[in-house]
């Protein structure tokens, strides 16, 4: 592991109920690997498998509470600090707390039986497992309590404290498209942009795509124009931040004309462009634009076959 950082393990555990479905699935979001309800036993089995080049580095998370087979705190302990002190992992605790009415609450209205008080009151079955993780809890490096805490909230925070570098930032799409072929399915948010004046009635224009000098040229000459960028550029770069600190993983920005060929093409490239100055990373993908060699060469990034105007 020479030049390399220690990859981490997060053993996970806390209170049923307490929400730790919802931190080991917000962290496999992350990028975490996870495996849940693992019997302590088969830990040292699963380290030993040998990662590839491309997984070497990625954190390990462990779901262990009181329904894992052979549950032990104190063995839990013992063999994180047995990790610790081969100092191959970074391993750190994450302990999730609640207090017990909550539990109880949240308990009644799903209707589920607590693990440990199958056939007596789920406050005898809160109280037994509090007792039996008070030595991790004493122990832990991260303690939540998501007593006040939505289900939002709590992935907020496992991704404030978990989150990798990476991650930060969503996939971003910015897609060119002609609502004669329909609406993307996938859109976040979608530009009409059909109330810029139209290259197709031009017949010199008419053959060329947004991607062509003369076109964009024509569609910058309107009026609304560089007002309209202005705004819709300034949009995107208030919201994508926000889209990330949610925890977004993909974001679809559709540009749409009525062809898909001129207006949105070159609009939806002269975002990609400022969103690209601005730090992000956006693909570029011109759904209805002609592909091909008879086509203009800006096909170059174009999916699926074109239409023939962009009336």
């Amino acid at each position: 592991m020479s030049g390399r950082t220690a990859p981490r393990i997060l053993f996970v555990t806390g209170l049923s109920g307490a929400g730790k479905s919802t931190a080991l699935h917000t962290l496999e979001d992350l990028g975490w690997e996870v495996v849940d309800n693992l019997p302590l036993p088969l830990i040292d089995r699963l380290l030993a498998v040998p990662p590839t080049d491309d997984d070497g580095d990625r954190p390990l998370a462990v779901g262990i509470d009181a329904r894992t087979r052979g549950f032990d705190a104190w063995a839990l302990l013992h063999r994180a600090a047995r990790l610790r002190d081969e100092g191959q992992r970074a391993v750190e605790i994450l302990l999730l707390d609640c207090a017990g009415m909550e539990l109880s609450r949240r308990f009644s209205e799903t209707r589920r039986r607590h693990p440990l008080a199958l056939d007596r009151p789920v406050a005898d079955g809160i109280a037994q497992e509090r007792a039996l993780l008070e030595p991790v809890r004493r122990a832990a490096d991260h303690i939540i309590d998501t007593t006040t805490t939505t289900t939002n909230a709590l992935q907020q925070e496992i991704r404030r404290r978990f989150g990798m570098a990476t991650d930060a930032a969503p996939t971003l799409t910015v897609m060119s498209f002609g609502f004669a072929r329909g609406v993307p399915r996938e859109t976040d948010l979608l530009f009409d942009m059909r109330f810029l004046r139209n290259p197709h009635w031009d017949p010199a224009l008419r053959p060329l795509t947004g991607l062509d000098a003369d076109v964009s040229a024509y569609v910058a000459a309107d009026p609304a124009y560089a007002e309209a960028m202005e705004r819709i550029e300034g949009l995107m770069l208030l919201l994508l931040p926000r889209y990330a600190g949610e925890g977004k993983s993909y974001v679809t920005v559709a540009i749409g004309c009525t062809g898909g060929r001129h207006r949105s093409v070159h609009v939806a490239e002269r975002l990609a462009t400022r969103l690209r100055d601005a730090g992000f990373s956006p693909t570029v993908v011109h759904r209805d634009m002609p592909a091909g060699p008879d086509s203009s060469r800006g096909a170059r990034r174009g999916l699926g076959a074109g239409t023939d105007s962009d009336v």
